[in-house]
């Protein structure tokens, strides 16, 4: 999913040649670590770190032979370093590099995801902005409800975002772990004085305690922060699809010059880019569950999380910034429609007021159920009849002995609906 939606350097952290860096820069460091401990020549190595290299391709010529990617890639670096090499790994154990690299790669990543995300937020904030008093209805079960305004939507998803944006830092702090704790985490035959040292120098901190690997609730979380993310975006985009339906039509994805729409009808204009979002958002969430599902492993470690590992996480961390600049781009370029808002606004004939003129029977000391009884029979006759809300109040005998014209006229009045906006939005965006 490398495309002009995806950030390029996002693909690039998960090519062989960047995995492979990390290794070597891993096995350096811990070598680095040794000398200083004086467990191996210093001399060894100032040598090791001049020389080492590796060659992709010749890394997989030998794990044909070995099937062991670890020690393919260890004969590989041998080659370049010569005798010297019997110092590189000593006392380690391939998940001590694996999951140690692993780490920084998903470090890598997130830091570009968190970036991404912060991005996205600035393009809702100037929308919401811009649409801050853009008056629409609100809809629950899919029905008018009552008048909100279209920047009150966005700053819903952005206030949504900054949640998702503090669960990504977190998640971020939890997968910057390392470990060099040996074949079953007892540092048999490595201290936890270079586990330490090759930590803090890789930007890392060492884990409290470990078996073999990294304990993968760590792993967990992280792909499920992303799950939560993937989520708020599908939402989003679910939201888009639906302003866009013909009978809606508040809102639409930008169309391009030259772009079609079906192949059999010339006239249609679909929300292509939000359903893309919709049904990336199923992948994201199942490799979160792949992922806690790769917290049960045997005794200090099984291979089972390995070729799981392997393919979630490229993929979510591809998938999600290709959503995230994606659906920026949506937003960005959306096209909003006031008149048609205003057009649908107006389509149930003022039923919208409902609930104010509930209110206001029932402040004048007329039980609530005897109020909603009055109010509602009304309703059902602009639902039947197609009259207006506001004529029918007029004409009811009942409601006349407790509503003057001018309680009525004052009931209906859009701006009762908007008089909090400017506080929700310095709510939502004090700090920012």
């Amino acid at each position: 999913m490398i495309d002009r939606y995806t950030r390029p350097e996002m693909g690039l952290i998960w090519e062989a040649e960047n995995r492979y860096a990390k290794w070597l820069q891993v096995e350096i460091v811990a070598c680095e670590a040794m000398a200083k401990e004086g467990l191996i020549p210093q001399q060894a190595f100032e040598n090791i770190k001049k020389k080492a290299g590796f060659s992709v391709e010749r890394i997989l010529e030998i794990e044909e032979e070995t099937k062991h990617d670890v020690i393919a890639f260890l004969t590989n670096v041998a080659e370049y370093v010569g005798e010297d090499s019997r110092f590189i790994h000593m006392g380690l154990t391939s998940s001590d590099i694996l999951d140690t690299s692993f780490a920084l790669l998903l470090k890598e990543a997130m830091d570009l995801i968190i970036r991404d995300t912060i991005a996205f937020m600035e393009i809702i904030k100037e929308k919401a902005f811009e649409h801050k008093n853009t008056v629409m209805i609100g809809r629950s079960h899919g029905i008018h409800a009552e008048p909100i305004t279209f920047g009150l939507k966005l700053a819903v998803w952005y206030g949504e975002m900054k949640r998702n944006l503090t669960r990504l830092e977190e998640a971020l702090d939890v997968i910057s772990f390392g470990k060099l704790s040996g074949a079953v985490g007892t540092f048999a035959n490595v201290s936890p004085k270079i586990e330490a040292f090759v930590c803090n120098k890789l930007g890392l901190k060492p884990a409290e305690i470990s078996t073999q690997i990294l304990q993968r609730d760590r792993h967990a979380q992280y792909f499920s922060t992303l799950a939560i993310l993937a989520g708020s975006l599908e939402k989003m985009a679910t939201e888009i699809r639906h302003l866009q339906r013909t009978e809606v039509l508040e809102a639409e994805e930008a169309f391009g010059k030259g772009q079609k729409g079906s192949s059999a009808m010339p006239h249609k204009k679909n929300p292509i880019g939000s359903e893309n979002i919709s049904g990336l958002a199923r992948l994201i969430r199942s490799n979160s569950l792949a992922a806690l599902e790769n917290m049960a492993l045997w005794h200090e470690r099984d291979i089972s999380h390995s070729s799981v590992e392997r393919v979630i996480g490229p993929d979510s961390t591809i998938l999600i910034d290709y959503m995230l600049n994606r659906l920026g781009r949506i937003i960005k370029n959306l096209e909003v429609y006031p008149k048609q808002m205003d057009i649908n606004l107006n389509k149930l004939k003022g039923l919208i007021f409902s609930q104010q003129v509930l209110m206001k029977l029932a402040s004048l000391g007329i039980s609530r159920e005897i109020s909603y009884e009055m109010v509602q029979r009304n309703a059902l006759k602009v639902w039947k009849s197609g009259r207006t809300f506001k004529e029918l109040l007029l004409e009811d005998e009942e409601i006349k002995k407790h509503l003057s014209e001018e309680d009525i006229e004052e009931i209906f009045n859009i701006d009762y609906h908007l008089k909090y906006v400017d506080e929700l939005f310095g709510r939502v965006f004090a700090s920012n």
